[in-house]
Parts: C-alpha cells; structure tokens; sequence
C-alpha cells in the first residue's frame, strides 16, 4: 500500500479501502483458484497492482469513457484502473472462465459498481471503447487483429483513442510495422528495479473518414 500512496496523492478514503482490500482478495481467492503466482502474490502491490497503474500515469481517464481490458487474467490492469477512475467504464474481458470467476469475486467482494466483466473471447464482444488495455497477452499484430473496430472513433484524451499496452522488453521488431506507436518507460514514473524493462505502448488508431 505504500507504493500506492507514494504514487498517487489525493485519492479518496474509499479508494485506498479499495486498494487495501486487494490483497486480502486474491490472497483468499488464490488458494482456491490460482490465478496470480506465489512469488507474485507476495509482491503484488509491485508486480501487478502498481505496473497496472502505469497506464494512468501515460493517460487519466475522463469521466464517463469507456475502456476494454483485453485478456485481463486476474483483473489487471483493469480492476487497479478501475479503483483509481470509480467515474469511468471498465469492460473486462477474458477467454478463461476460471479467471473470470476471480475477478467476478473481487468486484463484488470490492463493491465496484463501474466494472462489468465477460467470459469470452474478445472478437465476440461488441461495443466501441475510448481506450483497449492490456498487459501483454499477444504480440502487437494479433493483438491488433483481435480488437479490429473496437476503437471508438470520436478522441476525447490527451492520446488519440486507441491502445494502451503494457509490455516488458525490447520491442523495435514486434513494433516495427506501427510507425505511430509511442513507448513510454515506466522508469520514468516509478523507480522501483521491477520497471526496469516494463513500458506503456500507446498505439493510436486511425480511421478512414
């Protein structure tokens, strides 16, 4: 919880509740469905609930928009989004119905009302979404491919709408055909060793008129 408050000032007495209560959840939740690692479980406001907050520091939501978690496994990056902008709308999607079980248990067990979650694979979801996040579920044309058309066409962010993606590593090749993508360190925004190699990749998309 320290890394939260270290972060970001100004959150609610609510929100850093929400953000206490993580732990408690996946730890419960866990021992029965494993979704989240020992190891990581044990660092899980580092590895999972702070690396998911590194889209906010690339792009804060405006109230009333709409964004896709693509894959989000456990809930991230999604649920930690969610907690942090209780005024925007998060759709969480993943293929895996035990996962989604989890993560059903954490919105209810949070009480967040701005969350609605779906079992299934992220082509039979319809809807159109200011902003599709994810943390590195597929390289960066199948994921492109998987998401075609979801992009809501009219931008009301600083960032053109489009994707925000976290992703660790050496990424010239994977991004090499998406000469609009921008990468942002999240060494940057935090100095924990953990972000060493960890980015945000903004990758707008665009549309015929």
């Amino acid at each position: 919880m320290e890394l939260i408050r270290k972060y970001f000032d100004g959150l609610s007495p609510q929100q850093f509740a929400h953000f206490e209560q993580l732990e408690e959840l996946y730890k419960d939740w866990n021992l029965k469905i494993n979704v989240v690692s020992r190891k990581d479980i044990d660092e899980l406001y580092l590895r999972h609930v702070l690396h998911s907050l590194g889209i906010a520091k690339v792009q804060r939501f405006n109230p009333d928009s709409h964004i896709l978690d693509v894959g989000t496994g456990g809930g991230f990056p999604g649920i930690p989004i969610a907690i942090l902008f209780p005024e925007v709308n998060f759709h969480l999607v993943d293929s895996i119905g035990k996962k989604m079980k989890v993560v059903e248990e954490v919105v209810a067990g949070l009480g967040l009302q701005n969350v609605k979650t779906t079992n299934d694979r992220v082509e039979n979801v319809g809807g159109h979404y200011d902003f599709i996040i994810s943390r590195a579920v597929a390289a960066m044309p199948t994921f492109v491919r998987w998401t075609k058309g979801k992009i809501a066409k009219k931008s009301t962010h600083e960032l053109k709408n489009g994707i925000l993606y976290l992703k660790g590593g050496d990424l010239t090749e994977e991004l090499a055909d998406y000469q609009t993508a921008k990468i942002y360190d999240l060494t940057d925004y935090f100095e924990e060793d953990f972000f060493e190699t960890k980015k945000v990749v903004h990758l707008p998309l665009k549309y015929r008129g």
